[in-house]
């Protein structure tokens, strides 16, 4: 028969046991699997997260905020719209974690950034096509070729109407509206089409895409050009041009950008990230999600997503 001391130390050893039992459970609740990002754990961060660029990456980074705030709702991520151009000025002053770029940074703002100590990671996350579009009552475009929108847009050329574009065409003035100069669609539409001429003086410019929509569809003899998926939002009251780079005329599509037939107006599109910010706990974990995520909602918001070997190679760059 177990006596009354013997008894007490069974209890007190019984005790200890399930103590010790309870705090490894919790432990291991609360410490995080070093190989998962935090989103991917019960850790809960907070914090802001400063993001700046490009007006035609900006969809996919918004809604690549959305989504994360369900996951992390203390984490604050702010999207502006500076453009390409204005992002980088401000990613390059320190003054931003992220940069939407639709175009690869330059050499003059890579020299920025080194000035400035500012190291980053440039990390591709889409593709996306630059859509030449007219008004939904423009009766008389079919098609244009790259020479044809050299005479539109260029500011080297005298063309003030349609007529002096094609014979074929109306003798009505040519209304432009066109990206500013911010812009990484205006820099990738200067360089592959205009030769680095510049737009016209004469065109309505504007860094906000939706004035060109609204502007444009206003017009029958209006025209401009902006990113893909701005079409597509707004097809409902604009028309997109067929192009011919040289091998006949062809619509910009899911696949023709995919594939690169629509030449020469396919392009990449790019997240720029800070490596001094990306130490911050809240900024990697948003990157990781960005980049788990891109697939997914690049294509809900109307862009063309990168094969998946193509998003495991950005991956590996952080």
């Amino acid at each position: 028969m177990m006596g009354r001391k013997s008894l007490l130390i069974l209890v007190v050893l019984l005790v200890a046991f399930m103590t010790a039992c309870g705090n490894n459970g919790n432990n291991a609740a609360e410490t995080p699997n070093d190989n998962a990002s935090p989103a991917e754990t019960a850790v809960q961060l907070s914090g802001n997260i400063e993001i700046d660029g490009s007006s035609t990456v900006f969809p996919i980074t918004e809604a690549v905020a959305e989504e994360y705030k369900a996951v992390q709702p203390d984490v604050k991520p702010t999207v502006g719209v500076s453009g390409t151009g204005g992002g980088f000025k401000r990613f390059c002053a320190g003054e931003t974690a992220m940069s939407n770029a639709s175009r690869p940074i330059k050499d003059s703002e890579a020299e920025l950034c080194k000035e400035a100590g500012v190291e980053y990671t440039e990390l591709k996350v889409a593709f996306d096509g630059l859509s030449v579009i007219t008004s939904k009552d423009n009766d008389f475009i079919d098609h244009l070729t790259v020479e044809e929108l050299t005479k539109i847009f260029s500011a080297e050329s005298t063309a003030k109407t349609w007529k002096e574009v094609r014979d074929t065409f109306p003798a009505e003035p040519i209304i432009i509206f066109s990206p500013g100069a911010d812009s990484g669609t205006f820099d990738y539409f200067n360089e592959e089409i205009l030769d680095k001429k510049g737009v016209r003086k004469d065109a309505t410019f504007s860094e906000d895409d939706n004035t060109l929509v609204t502007g444009v569809a206003g017009s029958k003899t209006a025209i401009a050009f902006f990113g893909f998926a701005y079409y597509e939002e707004n097809q409902d009251k604009l028309k997109v041009i067929p192009i011919d780079g040289g091998k006949g005329a062809i619509t910009p599509t899911f696949d023709t950008i995919k594939d690169g037939s629509y030449a020469p107006l396919s392009r990449p599109l790019y997240v720029y990230v800070s490596k001094k910010e990306y130490e911050r706990a809240e900024v990697k974990d948003f990157v990781k999600f960005y980049m788990d995520q891109a697939k997914a909602l690049v294509g809900e918001v109307g862009y063309i997503p990168l094969p998946d070997d193509a998003y495991a190679t950005e991956q590996a760059k952080l």
